[in-house]
């Protein structure tokens, strides 16, 4: 008798369980039926198995749980008449602060409080909390870290106004109000139809056009419009406006007059593309000859040198030499040196061409020597003197972020003992190769590794240098204001920023961070526009109903879980 009734408290503990799986196993069984598109119940199929099997054992089992709740509620009631009639007549009985009715009054009350609480907490976390999840592939709903960065940098207010004609895309209200969210209230958005407000467009002189697409950029220190009427407002234009409506744009120089590579040719050999690509982040460019002014101009923020072909004189040197020890910061980019083979011997013409540059750069520690860099593992195309290299020194500014960039032939550059202790030099680039890079000293291209002589790798070609300048004590009352940083960067190619080369691989985002850092601008350029795909899910039939049952499934699952819990609560 005693194991009997432990078999049946066992059963009635499991029942409740057993009658959910078998629900589930049912409805499993009506899912796979909608999925396959056919109802045969009497076929020899999983989904028959599962409908029938389920189904059965569901009434089975609930019939089971109803006799033993019958049998349950008997023992109860008599109980309870046999401990009523002792309370009874020992005229005592316990009276309850809060009967059955009281309790279910309570349990509402408690889930509608705690409701309210939810809604409350979670609408505050969602106005409040600036964690966001972007799920897209491409990252089209999160400006770019670079933009971030530089919305952080803000000092001063500013305003967008974009004229559209028409209801308003959702990406333009989208950008506007991401802008807003990190600007911290500095940054005020509006979007206006020209048309239906003639009068308030009129202030900003536009003429009303059914067509015109633009976003006015305004702050103290002046106005930039972008125009997108042939194409969507992205995200590098508008921070690239906001930048030059914010500040002053920065000045470079170019220096010409030694066959440097030419800012106005738009052929492969040219620097129009990058030109532009600096005009793009705020940066202004002209070409400066020396051997005209004789002088540097007083706005010049970097002075480049992109590949000189033959020596400077003496004078600009110390032109350069002056400006840079006054605080300049100048781009060096060293052509190749001259290569040819055994039957052809360079003349001595040949070997002056495409200087160094070392009677400037000797001054501040680094040496550009005469060779050539070889990679015979990462190079482009069949050129082993092309080498390619993600192999940089970790610098925020310049090298965080970048992919490949590869240089033309480059030269390795040595640090020379004797230097001033003011002076920190670190490499920007080397060869990504160790055993199979150097720097060849043969330029009869008979490339081939000679211990002792040439260089092993990885070799620097790139270097960046900075030279504090501290307080001068003129007299001792009298402390003289420092000269502000030398900042000099020394690249052995120009080609790499030459047009035909510019666009492969991260070659312009390189250029673009040595110019911006150079000139000491405090937020990260801005390169490509970022694409949006607008991918499509294309789902067979068949898949889209397991979808639906997917998403049906949770639901079916919650309440076969709230059935269950029901029916234990009904066996206490």
């Amino acid at each position: 008798m005693m194991i009997k009734n432990n078999k049946t408290l066992l059963l009635k503990k499991l029942l409740p369980a057993l009658i959910g799986a078998a629900l589930l196993l049912f409805i499993l069984g009506l899912a796979l039926f909608y999925i396959d598109a056919q109802f045969s119940l009497l076929s020899l199929s999983l989904a028959s198995g599962l409908t029938l099997g389920g189904g059965i054992a569901f009434l089975v089992l609930l019939k089971l749980n109803s006799q033993l709740n019958q049998t349950d509620a008997k023992a109860i009631k008599a109980a309870f008449n046999v401990t009523n009639s002792a309370a009874t007549h020992q005229g005592k009985t316990k009276p309850r602060f809060i009967g059955p009715q009281g309790k279910k009054v309570c349990l509402i009350f408690t889930m509608i409080i705690v409701s309210i609480g939810f809604l409350a907490t979670s609408h505050y976390a969602a106005n409040s909390i600036t964690t966001r999840w972007d799920v897209t592939a491409s990252q089209q709903h999160t400006l770019t870290k670079n933009t971030i960065e530089f919305i952080s940098t803000l000092k001063e207010k500013v305003e967008l106004t974009a004229f559209y004609v028409g209801l308003p895309p959702k990406y333009l209200q989208d950008l506007f109000k991401e802008y807003e969210r990190l600007s911290a209230g500095l940054i005020s958005t509006q979007i206006i139809d020209p048309i239906e407000n003639i009068s308030f467009a009129a202030k900003f002189g536009n003429v009303v056009s059914g067509a015109e697409r633009k976003v006015i950029v305004q702050s103290i220190n002046g106005r930039k419009d972008v125009d997108f009427s042939d194409d969507v407002l992205t995200e590098e234009k508008l921070t690239n406006a906001i930048a030059r409506a914010s500040s002053p744009p920065r000045q470079v120089y170019f220096l010409t007059g030694h066959g440097e590579y030419s800012l106005a040719n738009t052929d492969n050999v040219g620097l129009s593309t990058f030109k532009q690509l600096l005009a793009d982040n705020n940066i202004n460019s002209k070409p400066l000859m020396l051997g005209i002014t004789q002088s540097i101009p007083a706005d010049c923020d970097v002075l480049v040198i992109a590949g000189a072909r033959t020596e400077l004189t003496t004078q600009e040197d110390k032109l350069i030499i002056d400006y840079l020890t006054a605080g300049g910061d100048a781009l060096f980019l060293v052509e190749h040196t001259i290569v040819t083979t055994p039957d052809k011997p360079l003349t001595a013409e040949q070997l002056q061409q495409n200087p160094s540059l070392n009677s400037i750069i000797n001054q501040w520690g680094l040496k550009v020597k005469s060779d050539i860099v070889v990679d015979l593992t990462n190079h482009v195309g069949d050129d082993v003197g092309s080498p390619a290299t993600k192999n940089y020194q970790k610098h925020k500014a310049i090298t965080q972020g970048l992919d490949y960039t590869f240089y033309v032939r480059p030269r390795s550059i040595e640090m020379l003992a004797q230097r001033r202790p003011s002076i920190k030099l670190a490499v920007i680039a080397a060869t990504a190769s160790t055993e199979k890079s150097w720097a060849e000293t043969d330029r009869n291209l008979a490339i081939q590794y000679d211990q002792g002589i040439d260089t092993p790798g990885p070799v620097p070609i790139s270097y960046v240098v900075l030279e504090e300048h501290k307080e001068i004590t003129a007299s001792p009352n009298k402390v003289q204001a420092p000269r502000s940083d030398t900042r000099m960067i020394v690249f052995t190619d120009a080609d790499f920023l030459t047009n035909v080369y510019i666009n492969q691989y991260s070659n312009a985002q390189m250029g673009l961070n040595i110019v911006n850092w150079l000139a000491e601008t405090d937020y990260q350029t801005f390169l490509s526009a970022k694409v949006i795909k607008v991918e499509r899910l294309d789902l067979t039939s068949r898949q889209k109903r397991q979808v639906m049952v997917i998403l049906f499934f949770s639901l079916f699952f919650f309440v076969i879980v709230g059935i269950v819990v029901w029916l234990k609560s009904k066996q206490h």
